[in-house]
């Protein structure tokens, strides 16, 4: 006589959490362990995983025909976080477990062979979508228990052990609930800090950090080697406003698809800050895949996106750039259907001027031909080069410089004027989600970014002078509006527009 139980889980596309029915079908016939409803690898081989699993928790498989079906059958199934919730329907369809126990709880985990529940990826979407359907609770292995109570007023169930969890669905009473503990220590910094106060001279750099933090400005620094570009990228993060929770959640939500997210820690704080190696893919940065899985772009995500030796990348990496840059999203197609992955980043980049890297410094030689700058320095392409809003060229500090103590202001104090100019561009939209002045829609610019008339008339001779496209035109504008958000003032005037103006069309490698 056939047997039957069906079991909540989820699994996870691209960065989007996929509701599952793991239906379990125990019949006559011939033995056999079949998952259906296209299973990736992992999910194939839990086959042996469970049945281990089991044996070792005190229960047999029978020697019949065990059919378990992946609904919806159309789309893959990833991962091992399916182990869980396929032992349970089993045990449930063998009539050990009362169905009405497991009713409206999803299950997610992964199983070793002596029945221990493993640290899990993906847990904080699948909890996110537990609460979204409004089921009872979340079942889940101990030690994602810190993620999944990171999503509010949803009920977790969290265990050590398949026995452990089997006991508790046998019991008559209600399942522990599991509580947090209130001194849980923080997440591990995702990146080692370095403050603003640690950086010696570089007046003109650190005001563009300023700018770039209060309206999400991209930011390329150029220059010799040894002048600090890299010290001043790995600041910018100290001058950000903390995440909020809607963010953390979002930065958290990625992390854990990707796997990155320590075992025994909940939502991250932290901003991202990613320094990608220059031998780096398209894939690698940009995201996709045989199976989509978000890249560094995406795990820069309301972070800093650093990329250091910008010419070294291959061109075709750079130019991948552009739609996240525009957009804040990246899109991957395939032909069954289309992945989208949030990347909403500050990018940084860092260049010498020449391959030899000295070609601005007055004290060292420059070694390199015209031929070998111009095709060094065209490795960067102008339409990357224009989405770029702040170029700045950074040059060798002076003796007195590098040998006398570092004066200039702390990340702290800095960040306070960044988080004042933020909070005057979110009042200036407050039915709204928070637009930095670097994403404002083209609709507002108008509304938001009022000039008086003499800086109306400075921005028409700096276009004239220079040839500026629309894109740097609008460029221009939303870094002048940035740059009288730090001042307080309503009205972008001429000193706001001849600083930005200043930033956009001045050469970064020092030429003429």
């Amino acid at each position: 006589m056939s047997r039957f139980a069906r079991v909540l889980t989820g699994s996870i596309s691209g960065c989007e959490p996929l509701l599952v029915e793991v239906e379990v079908d125990i019949a006559g016939g011939l033995p056999a362990f079949t998952v259906v409803g296209l299973p990736d690898t992992a999910v194939s081989e839990a086959r042996e995983r469970i049945r281990a699993a089991l044996k070792n928790a005190g229960y047999e498989l029978p020697a019949r025909r065990l059919t378990v079906n992946l609904a919806p059958a159309d789309i893959r199934k990833e991962g091992a976080g399916l182990d869980v919730p396929i032992a349970i329907g089993l045990l449930a369809a063998l009539g050990e477990l009362p169905l009405e126990r497991i009713a409206d709880l999803l299950f997610v985990g992964e199983m070793s062979l002596d029945g221990r529940l493993r640290h899990t990826r993906g847990i904080l979407p699948l909890a996110l979508l537990a609460k979204e359907q409004g089921l009872r609770g979340l079942v889940i292995p101990l030690d994602n228990a810190a993620e999944g109570t990171a999503v509010p007023d949803l009920p977790v169930h969290a265990f050590a052990t398949l026995a452990d969890l089997v006991a508790a669905l046998r019991d008559t009473g209600p399942l522990p609930r599991h509580v947090p503990a209130p001194d849980r220590p923080p997440p591990p910094p995702l990146f080692a800090a370095i403050d603003l106060a640690e950086i010696k001279g570089q007046p003109m750099a650190r005001r563009a950090l300023e700018i770039a933090a209060a309206g999400g400005h991209n930011l390329l620094l150029a220059g010799p080697p040894g002048t600090g570009k890299t010290m001043l990228a790995r600041a910018l993060p100290t001058l950000l406003p903390p995440l909020d929770f809607d963010e953390a959640l979002e930065v958290t939500r990625i992390y854990s698809v990707k796997g990155l997210l320590a075992s025994g820690h909940g939502i991250l704080r932290d901003r991202p800050f990613r320094d990608p190696h220059h031998t780096i893919s398209d894939v690698a940065l940009i995201g996709g895949g045989r199976h989509p899985a978000p890249g560094e772009v995406s795990l820069a995500h309301h972070g800093v996106l650093f990329l250091d030796e910008l010419p070294e990348f291959k061109k075709t990496v750079l130019e991948v750039l552009r739609e996240p840059l525009s957009e804040g999203r990246v899109s991957i197609a395939r032909a069954a259907h289309t992945t989208t992955f949030p990347a909403r980043f500050l990018l940084v980049a860092a260049m010498n001027p020449c391959p030899c890297g000295n070609l601005t410094d007055p004290q060292r030689p420059c070694t390199c031909t015209p031929t070998q700058v111009r095709a060094y320095q065209q490795r960067v392409s102008g339409p990357l080069l224009d989405r770029i809003d702040l170029q700045i060229p950074v040059a060798r500090l002076s003796a007195e410089e590098v040998v006398g103590p570092a004066a200039g202001e702390s990340s702290a104090a800095v960040r306070e004027r960044v988080i004042a100019a933020r909070r005057r561009q979110i009042q200036r939209h407050p039915r709204r989600p928070p637009i930095l002045n670097a994403h404002l829609p083209a609709r507002d610019l108008r509304k938001d970014c009022q000039l008086s008339e003499e800086a109306r008339h400075l921005l028409l001779e700096a276009v004239r002078r220079f040839g500026l496209s629309a894109r740097a035109y609008d460029k221009i504008i939303r870094v002048a509006r940035t740059i009288a958000d730090l001042a307080g003032e309503p009205l972008i005037s001429t000193p706001h527009i001849a600083e930005a103006i200043q930033y956009r069309t001045m050469d970064p490698f020092g030429q003429p």
